[in-house]
């Protein structure tokens, strides 16, 4: 039920941004699944055709002795699914201020809700995602351990770095339209670059300690230590904090910089 007026004026800033956060989140989550007769189910159909596609080609295909971990389809699941929440939000974010011209120039809200809407959203896509890897942990008898508790400090840290980045590239995108395309090509390489279909453990001793600077790594080591607990490496996952608060920090700085002349481009 929604409130009066003289209540809402008696909200704090903060408390007004949360629930304006809470609105467009669901908002961006209706229209996304309104118009399609699966819903829900088309945010993780892409990350298992994916899963499925690399765990065929990896284990019925090619010997893959020598990278990942059996269940090799969990620990796909627990790249991919991350992996998915971190380029949705990091493309959508390329059309966060363009998209939503009208309403960032009639409205008083921070602008960094538009990017911070979009991560929250692909962020409980994630969530909702969680019960798929869980079954198939469950069908392939997976041992979870106690390091499951770390999900929730991945699920920090990612946000923070997705967040950073968001507020990094959505202004930016403002002035500079062909920096879209080169977002992509980024995304489309740093899906090799990360460990994703493979391990950080799995690289050469002299790549892991240059691996460990991409932040995704130690997140992804958060994720995967629920089932895999020999994929935690505290010094990934320091720079990878470390890193995710620079990000954000830049962010904050781009955004505060560019809020002006963002507001007379669009």
């Amino acid at each position: 039920m929604s409130l009066d007026l003289p209540e809402r004026e008696a909200w704090s800033a903060p408390s007004r941004f949360r629930h304006a956060l809470w609105l467009l989140a669901r908002r961006d989550l209706r229209v996304r699944y309104s118009t399609s007769a699966l819903g829900y189910f088309w945010s993780v159909l892409d990350p298992l055709v994916m899963a499925g596609i690399y765990w065929f080609v990896f284990t019925q295909v090619f010997d893959r002795s020598d990278i990942g971990h059996d269940p090799y389809i969990v620990f796909l699941l627990t790249g991919l699914l991350p992996w998915m929440w971190f380029t949705g939000s990091v493309s959508d974010s390329t059309r966060a201020y363009l998209k939503n011209a009208k309403l960032i120039r009639s409205t008083k809200l921070p602008r960094t809700i538009w990017v911070s809407s979009l991560v929250l959203a692909k962020g409980i896509e994630f969530v909702l995602s969680l019960p798929v890897l869980a079954l198939f942990a469950i069908v392939t008898g997976a041992t979870i351990h106690w390091e499951a508790l770390l999900f929730v400090l991945g699920f920090v840290i990612q946000a923070v770095l997705t967040a950073g980045i968001g507020l990094i590239v959505a202004p930016l995108v403002v002035f500079f339209r062909d920096l879209e395309r080169a977002v992509k090509l980024t995304l489309r390489f740093l899906f090799y670059a990360s460990p994703i279909i493979y391990g950080l453990s799995d690289l050469p001793a002299g790549l892991q300690f240059w691996a460990a600077f991409n932040p995704l790594s130690g997140i992804f080591g958060l994720y995967r230590a629920a089932f895999f607990p020999e994929q935690l490496d505290w010094f990934s996952v320091a720079i990878a904090a470390a890193m995710s608060v620079l990000f954000f920090g830049i962010g904050m700085l781009v955004y505060k910089r560019t809020e002006r002349a963002v507001l007379k481009e669009i």
